[in-house]
């Protein structure tokens, strides 16, 4: 029994509707798949963050958004580090005992107040009227700044203080610690800002 052959006007036809079908399908395709990346409203809603910190330098500090905030990360040298225990008698809250569960999780309620001591993650916002606090990592005497200070984030709006733990001094507007966000490492040199519980 001998094959019919397909004419050649027949198989032109069959593979251009194969190709325009199969455009069609990848056409569909990608906003489907696209629709797994969370969206810039789901980020601004809450979505975590993950941050590489491989070329964090101390002394550096990188800022990210999650949930509309900014939120700092800062490698600070074993000369802040060592300073910390000594400024307990001038804040406010130096072992972050007020509202621990809104600003302060658990695993960061230590003098360095992060899981690993020289990085520092904290929200970027004053507790007194939600301004923006400076960098004054530089220590020694400077405008709006005492004699003897060791490092830390000035609130240009009221005049604030902060140490490089995010710990507010006394007598200052601010009533509050700077938060610490939910995070976790995901590796040793990825971070992930917003969740801080395995699955």
């Amino acid at each position: 029994m001998s094959e019919t052959p397909i004419d050649s006007s027949k198989r032109t036809w069959l593979i251009a509707s194969g190709c325009a079908g199969a455009v069609g399908g990848v056409a569909t395709a990608v906003p489907f798949v696209s629709t797994f990346q969370p969206s810039e409203k789901a980020k601004a809603a809450g979505a975590a963050v993950e941050v590489d910190i491989s070329g964090l330098k101390i002394g550096e500090k990188v800022t990210v958004e999650w949930r509309g905030k900014p939120v700092w990360i800062i490698k600070r040298s074993p000369e802040q580090l060592a300073a910390l225990p000594g400024l307990d008698p001038q804040l406010a809250d130096p072992k972050s005992e007020r509202k621990p569960s809104e600003l302060t999780p658990e695993y960061a309620r230590n003098e360095n107040r992060s899981i690993k001591p020289e990085i520092l993650v904290a929200v970027g916002i004053c507790t007194h009227l939600g301004c923006s606090p400076s960098d004054k990592f530089v220590p020694g005497a400077q405008p709006s700044l005492p004699d003897d200070w060791k490092g830390g984030f000035l609130c240009p709006c009221h005049g604030s203080t902060f140490d490089m733990a995010g710990r507010v001094f006394k007598n200052k507007p601010a009533p509050d610690n700077l938060e610490v966000p939910p995070h976790m490492y995901l590796s040793e040199t990825r971070l992930l800002i917003g969740e801080d519980k395995k699955a």
